[in-house]
This record gives C-alpha cells, structure tokens and sequence, in this order.
C-alpha cells in the first residue's frame, strides 16, 4: 500500500526526535468556526523611521543602527542569554535543579530595505546572508563555554516576531538545547545500529518515492517529511553529508541561498499572502567533540492550515498526549509542488 493512499487515521514515527504523530485525513472536510487572524500583508515601505532596524535609526537604550548597506549584525539589545551569568545558589533539593546558562544572543539583519522578505530578495542578497550565518557559527563555536550555536527566523506577527524588518537571531548557549539534543542521540545511535547516517538514508528514501519533495536542487532537497506536524512544514536536507555550514562548498552555499528563496516563495504563493513560519538550522553542536552523526538540515515550521487566516493550533489532546494533525504530508507535498517558484504579483 502506497503513502498516498492512507486516508484513515494512523499514527507516524518521527526517528529524528523518536516521537509519534497521529494524522487524521478524514477530518479535513470539519467545518471550521473558530479563531480567524488577519492575513500577513506585504510592506510597500522601503524604510520606516520608526523602525529600530531600519538604517540611521535609534534601537533601545540609545544604540543606533549605522547606515548599513548589506548585512548587519549586532548583540541583541534584550537578550535572552549573557556572556557572565553566575552560577545560581545550590540546590535546596533534587526536584528543584539549576543550572547556570551563559550564552550570546545577535539579532542579523539580512537588507536594509523594510520592505523585503527572503522569498523578495534577490538570490545574491540571500547568499550574503548565508556568508554572514556561516561566519558567525565559526566564530561563535570558537567561544569556550559555548556548546551550540541556533540560527533561527520567526517571520510574521503570528509567529511572534516583534519587527516585519527581514531579520534573523543567533544564539549561542553553554547547553546543547532540547530539541538539537534529541536529535543528536538519535542520530547517533542510528549510526551505531546501521553504520549509516539516518538523514542521509531517509532522503535517499524520499528522493526515490518523489512524492513529498517539494523543491530541490543539485545539493539541497526540501521535504514535507513523512512524520510532519505543523500543515505545511518542511524539511531541508543537504544532499552530502556534513554537519553544519562551514564545511559548505561555495557551490554548496548559492544552493542553500536558493532553495529557501524556492521554499519561502511557494509559500507566499499557497494563499498569496506573506507567510509566516518559524525557520531554524539544526547543525553539529560546537562543543569540542567529534559528531559523525550529524547532518545538516532546516526545520521550516509555518502555523497557516487551510487559508490566509486560519491557523493550526497546538491544543488539548495534542498538548496532552501527541501532535495530530489533518492534511496528510502527502497531500501538503502535491499543493507545495503544483505551485510557481516565481513569487506572485500583488494586485
């Protein structure tokens, strides 16, 4: 029996995290009448003075963004993480553990145009943005005390971004976070059971099968993976096997470049709106150690379900007992890839 073909609930297993997804097809067709958002608007405004990230304008306490012309990076003026937390008092008890984070936090900045996002930008722009990643992974993993370095984008309002500016955050942690952890003891026991690398097998499975690829180019696939949460999540697999950015080709990271611009355009494109999503790369930790498990990918975790205004919700039973969802990967897949990588013209 054929993927495409499981149009009755069953459940999937996720090897990356080791976890279960519960798909329901048959829910689809509910009707829906709960909470309805305002759609993502496109910015005609090519510099806003009220924007903190905006050239020449003044951020929090003072500091001003320089006139920058391509990339800009800057410590993030609310961070989340510092360079010298102390360690916190001892524990009163076990069950009431703590431990002391230090860490960096930087805010990129891919354009100085407000107006732009990745699917708007030319490709030669993104690439700079990519040069920039790739540069700062380098530096930040030659910090001592830091472990992993997390490169993530929230665009939208509705994924929590405080700013429309095409930006991007970086932190750097002591601790090797949850979710990069978990991934790396499931590669690695993989590796120990199969003498193979897990990413590198699945997308050999997935490139045969054809029918949740969504794009791909000559180094880089991007996937509705089989065990999918979020309605239009995606997965992008390097195609050689490395960890993380630095051991990139030149050739290597233009591809990277261009399947974001592919995969962020098809999705402006699903409901013609500026789509919000939560995008994050998922590379070696820096801790000092060798990781021949690793294998690098982005996560692309967009909250839209069925329109420009209805989103998936992460509620009852799938808070309490497993993530569910309704559109099977498959069928997620065949909309993502009947679409144009030419982004739409606004009307």
């Amino acid at each position: 029996m054929s993927s495409t073909s499981l149009q009755f609930p069953h459940r999937r297993y996720n090897p990356l995290r080791r976890e279960w997804v519960l798909i329901s097809p048959h829910r689809t067709q509910r009707p829906w009448q709960g909470e309805v958002n305002p759609s993502s608007g496109f910015s005609d405004v090519h510099y806003d003075p009220t924007c903190y990230l905006c050239p020449g304008n003044t951020r929090a306490g003072g500091h001003v963004t320089p006139p920058y012309e391509s990339v800009y990076i800057f410590d993030n003026d609310y961070a989340a993480l510092l360079p010298d937390s102390p360690e916190p008092p001892a524990d009163v008890h076990p069950l009431l553990h703590a431990e002391r984070e230090r860490g960096r936090c930087k805010v990129l900045c891919f354009h100085p145009d407000h107006s732009l996002t990745l699917p708007r930008m030319q490709l030669e722009d993104i690439r700079k943005v990519v040069d920039a990643w790739t540069a700062e992974y380098a530096e930040l993993a030659q910090v001592p005390e830091l472990n992993y370095v997390q490169i993530f984008e929230n665009r939208g309002a509705m994924m929590g971004a405080s700013n429309p500016h095409p930006h991007c955050q970086i932190w750097a942690t002591e601790h090797v976070p949850d979710e990069p952890a978990a991934e790396t003891e499931s590669q690695r026991a993989y590796l120990a059971e199969h003498k193979s690398c897990l990413l590198c097998d699945y997308l050999k499975v997935e490139l045969k099968e054809k029918t949740r690829v969504v794009c791909e180019n000559e180094h880089f696939a991007a996937i509705v993976p089989w065990w999918a949460v979020w309605p239009f999540e995606t997965l992008v697999l390097a195609k050689r096997h490395l960890g993380s950015m630095p051991e990139f080709t030149d050739a290597e990271k233009t591809a990277l470049a261009d399947i974001l611009k592919q995969v962020t355009t098809r999705y402006d494109n699903l409901f013609e709106v500026s789509f919000p999503y939560t995008m994050g790369f998922h590379q070696s930790p820096v801790d000092g150690e060798e990781h021949p498990e690793w294998h690098f990918h982005a996560h692309f975790y967009p909250p839209l379900l069925r329109s420009a205004t209805v989103r998936k919700f992460m509620v009852g039973f799938e808070m309490l007992g497993m993530p569910q969802r309704d559109i099977t990967p498959e069928g997620a897949a065949e909309r993502l890839q009947a679409l144009s990588s030419t982004h739409f013209t606004l009307k």
